[in-house]
């Protein structure tokens, strides 16, 4: 049994570990847990001695079988309540994070097996991302960022990289939404500013909006 503030350490470690995979540093962990680093230093300390992570001077923490195991049963957890959310208590997408915040740190196995089974053992949560099994498996899509793509070039909207309540407003604002097809008309060389095509409309988009949307392109 672990405190909510280790697994949610965890959580930070599994996520930035994609983008260090040498080692995650004291301060990197710091800033995603908008905490100084002197308390993320105590925290690795605790981690450790409970095997959870590996820790090597000069290149940051890494996670142990033990610590990637538990850490995916918490995001496990998240993202089937926040599917549960949307789709059986009608809440809306930008607002499940904090709740599902909450709910992922339930101990019971039955009931998260017995959600799972609920829900029909969905592959994704409502901003895209891959829900684990029970085994810790999941699937990895083939996307891109829309950033990515160029002029003439099209493809599925497929997920969000920011789930911010601001950022998923916009797109409700905008209806922007999984599953829609977007189509680049125009790229700005200068700015990286986009004029897309979406259900026929026209919309131009900063690059900070296009740096934060999955596309598969087809």
């Amino acid at each position: 049994m672990f405190s909510f503030s280790e697994e949610n350490y965890l959580k930070a470690i599994f996520h930035l570990e994609r983008k260090y995979q040498a080692g995650v540093s004291t301060n990197a962990l710091a800033e995603e847990m908008e905490t100084k680093a002197s308390s993320v230093t105590d925290m690795i300390k605790k981690l450790s001695e409970k095997d959870l992570v590996i820790y090597k001077k000069y290149q940051g923490v890494k996670l142990s079988e033990l610590g990637k195991k538990t850490a995916i049963e918490v995001i496990r957890k998240h993202r089937l309540w926040e599917y549960f959310l949307v789709e059986k208590l009608n809440f809306n997408w930008d607002e499940v994070h904090d709740v599902a915040e909450q709910l992922e740190h339930i101990k019971s196995e039955k009931l998260t097996r017995e959600l799972d089974a609920f829900l029909g053992f969905p592959k994704r949560d409502p901003h895209g991302d891959p829900i684990p099994d029970a085994e810790g498996n999941f699937s990895v899509a083939n996307k891109v960022l829309l950033s990515e793509l160029g002029k003439e070039e099209k493809g599925i909207c497929v997920g969000v990289r920011d789930s911010s309540s601001d950022f998923l407003r916009f797109l409700d604002k905008n209806n922007i939404s999984l599953g829609k097809e977007i189509k680049v008309l125009e790229k700005e060389a200068f700015d990286g500013s986009m004029l897309i095509l979406i259900e026929e409309r026209q919309l131009r988009i900063s690059q900070l909006i296009s740096n934060n949307l999955y596309i598969k392109k087809h």
